[in-house]
């Protein structure tokens, strides 16, 4: 696939520079006929005859094997969930913790990952890394492990300012678990998940996938409590509830996905080209240099993720809204000041110049 094919995927590009896939990714007209296919299908033929649940069986099963892939581990230990949210959900009622246990995480973490953090039921730690130099991650987060420590929950790529945090090394240096959310890392920068205990994927993000879909990695599923069984958790249960919890992560399945998602997912991850890492990572820095040179306060670092944010002095909702009438499609982060563009590997030189020319006359 070239790379102009590759855009040509995407009939949105036609008219935006796409640069907000850290929320929403684009959708390719193959995944959007996939999934329109599937409803056509359902529409016609109901929702209910046996061969409709064999093939959505099957189809959850090359889903699983395919996110596994994605992230270099074995099909069975991958749940599939419907965000990443629902990931770290799972995980955290899965552990039982308590008052007595501490959970270290960071400064720069979505809520999707502070909230079920702050509901588990321990203390939690807080690492200040988000207006540190990025070198300084590693050493900030260690300091607030202790001998109380249960769990490590941190992001691979920060949603902030895109930088990626040292996993491989943080690996090293905690026997704690870890888990990891993968909102932004899953699809964007190379992913090995084996070595973590919990990785969480998010797959309408940089997997330009139907939202919501994603999955959940479990390294040993024995070891996580089964805290929100689902339909999909039994291989056979008795009249008051009790039940023997299926092999492996599908345990943790937690329920019903459309068809047609599952479809769609799959679509999605079957056209993703072998050359995308590379040049997103291209475009990132080239849109970084583009802002330096506008005289943007970037405080992204160079070499870290396809998010680059920069610091604004104004409504950066406004200017968010603004850009997005002139075409352009970035997000503001509320109540940090700043604004973020993603670089997808769709992202043309063309798009960086029409940001560029949208923020100078929005600093008029």
């Amino acid at each position: 696939m070239t790379f102009d094919e590759a855009r040509a995927a995407f009939p949105v590009l036609e008219r935006y520079a796409y640069l907000n896939a850290g929320s929403v990714g684009p959708l390719a007209q193959r995944t959007h006929d996939a999934l329109v296919e599937a409803e056509c299908d359902e529409l016609l033929h109901g929702r209910a005859a046996w061969p409709y649940f064999e093939r959505m069986l099957e189809a959850r099963g090359r889903l699983r094997a395919a996110l596994a892939a994605e992230i270099g581990v074995e099909a069975e230990l991958m749940s599939l969930t419907t965000s990443t949210t629902e990931g770290c959900r799972i995980v955290l009622a899965g552990l039982g913790l308590g008052p007595d246990d501490e959970v270290v995480t960071t400064d720069a973490e979505h809520f999707g990952l502070l909230g079920p953090l702050h509901v588990s039921g321990a203390r939690v730690r807080v690492a200040e890394v988000r207006n540190q130099p990025a070198g300084e991650a590693l050493e900030t987060i260690l300091a607030e492990v202790g001998p109380r420590t249960k769990l490590v929950a941190v992001s691979h790529v920060l949603w902030i300012n895109g930088h990626v945090l040292p996993m491989d090394e943080l690996r090293a240096a905690v026997s704690a678990p870890i888990l990891v959310d993968g909102a932004q890392s899953v699809g964007a920068i190379p992913v090995e998940a084996a070595p973590f205990d919990f990785y969480t994927v998010s797959g309408q993000k940089w997997l330009c996938g139907p939202a919501p879909s994603g999955g959940l990695y479990v390294k040993d599923p024995e070891r996580l409590g089964l805290a929100l069984p689902s339909y999909f958790s039994q291989a056979k249960y008795e009249p008051d509830g009790r039940f023997e919890p299926r092999e492996g992560a599908q345990r943790f399945d937690p329920g019903w996905i459309p068809v047609p998602y599952l479809d769609a997912l799959l679509a999605a991850l079957d056209q993703l080209p072998e050359w995308r890492f590379e040049r997103s990572r291209q475009t990132a820095e080239r849109c970084r240099e583009l802002l330096l040179e506008l005289g943007c306060d970037v405080v992204t670092e160079p070499g870290h993720s396809n998010l680059v944010s920069w610091r604004w002095d104004g409504d950066t909702q406004a200017v968010a809204l603004a850009l997005g009438e002139q075409g352009v499609l970035i997000r503001d982060l509320p109540g940090t000041g700043l604004l973020r563009a993603s670089c997808g590997y769709w992202t043309s030189e063309e798009d960086l110049t029409r940001l560029g020319a949208a923020l100078e006359r929005s600093a008029r």
